[in-house]
């Protein structure tokens, strides 16, 4: 088989993964009486992702191959992610958060390990990983969206079916490592140090003003980066409580209407080297802010009734929102850091967001649904209202506060 198609074989297999449960999970938690505790099941993927992927980093450069490694944490991840849907079906739900946390544990450090196995088997192949690697993962944002798919037409959203769905992806992707170029390690080679394995040295950015105040707000607005994945389809679905909106399509098939965040994203990825070129590094992670509000100010304006078009365009929004922040904030890292701290700095930039400033965020949020949940019926329009303001604050002082020199800004 041609290594590309296995590659991309690869991604679509660990990104249907997450896609089983990602989006759905809101609403099964609701079901089962545990609406109140959604935010930390969502945060609990930032907090391992603050660790995890460091630690097995180590492992996979020092003792075990990539690939391997990459197997046996999708094992891991799939006989958890059984066993929370096991809790789920004998009603035994105080184990459903512990086990959960394991199996996203073992889960998180595999979307770094993916990359290394095909950076690793292009770069054997004498291929352009900067060229070939795009096309490999864009399958993975396929592979995600077929399994939100799977879960809405078969009806397991309400249920814990999808961790049954997720963990069966997982096993499915252990099998497939086995036909995986091998990978080396470094065995012999020189060993990092605790601060070099964790990037604890691009600490020192926060020296530099116009670093500290980016890092800062990469935090600031990582706050917003899971919301919509653990509150959208918990605040869709809702509105199955009124009669006029009960029948919607929007309501009966709430995964499939989020699917076309994740479409967006695909297209937004292309769109991204024209708004560099054209507007600069910061007026793209402006943009990128100011699309948050959009994003959640048409949740609280919009209905799956006449104002679904709302919804769908919070949806499209959303590749906007999330990747032009990510991808060029990720590139003005890489113009204004040192070459001997580059990817120490990366990954500094990855805890900000997706680590700290997720963590921070599904946790307020979840504290903002919760004041305004009285006898189980949310007042939603005012939360999405509150995450719209609070994206706009960010993005508002970000305009004033962040003065790079010109040459970081321009593309």
């Amino acid at each position: 088989m041609n290594l590309k198609v296995r590659l991309a074989a690869m991604n679509f297999l660990e990104f249907a993964v997450w896609g089983a449960y990602l989006t759905s999970m809101g609403t099964y938690l609701v079901n089962i009486g545990m609406a109140s505790q959604i935010g930390w099941f969502y945060a609990i993927q930032g907090v391992v992702s603050i660790f995890m992927p460091a630690l097995m980093g180590i492992v996979a450069d020092r003792w075990v191959p990539a690939q391997r490694l990459l197997g046996l944490c999708h094992l891991a991840a799939g006989l958890f992610m059984f066993a929370s849907a096991y809790c789920g079906i004998s009603g035994l739900h105080s184990l459903l958060f512990p086990l959960y946390t394991i199996s996203v544990a073992f889960y998180m450090p595999t979307l770094a390990l993916t990359n290394s196995v095909a950076y690793n088997a292009l770069a054997q192949a004498g291929m352009d990983t900067v060229k070939d690697f795009p096309p490999i993962r864009v399958s993975g944002t396929i592979g995600f969206i077929c399994t939100m798919w799977m879960i809405d037409l078969l009806g397991f959203q309400p249920n814990e079916k999808q961790f049954v769905v997720s963990g069966i992806m997982s096993m499915v992707l252990f099998l497939y490592t086995f036909t995986l170029p091998a990978c080396p390690i470094n065995a012999g080679g020189s060993k990092k140090s605790f601060i070099d394995a964790f990037g604890l040295r691009a600490f020192a950015l926060f020296k530099q003003k116009k670093m500290a105040i980016f890092f800062i707000f990469s935090m600031l607005l990582g706050v917003s980066l899971q919301i919509t994945n653990g509150f959208a389809n918990p605040f869709i679905t809702s509105f199955k409580s009124i009669p006029e909106y009960a029948s919607t399509f929007g309501v009966q098939h709430a995964n499939i209407l989020i699917s076309l965040s994740q479409m967006s994203e695909t297209c937004c990825i292309l769109l991204i080297p024209f708004f560099m070129k054209r507007y600069g590094i910061k007026n793209v992670m402006l943009i990128a802010m100011f699309a948050w509000v959009f994003r959640f100010g048409l949740f609280g304006l919009g209905n799956p009734g006449p104002g679904v078009w709302m919804f769908v365009l919070s949806m499209l929004i959303y590749g906007v929102a999330f990747d032009f922040f990510n991808i060029s904030g990720s590139l003005f890292v890489d113009k204004t850091t040192d070459p001997a701290i580059r990817s120490s700095a990366q990954g500094l930039f990855m805890l900000m967001t997706n680590g700290i400033g997720a963590t921070v965020g599904t946790l307020s949020a979840q504290a903002i649904v919760n004041s305004h949940t009285v006898d189980g019926v949310t007042d939603w329009q005012s939360c999405w209202f509150i995450f719209a303001g609070y994206a706009l604050l960010v993005g508002v002082s970000f305009a004033l506060m962040f003065r790079p020199r010109r040459e970081d800004v321009s593309a």
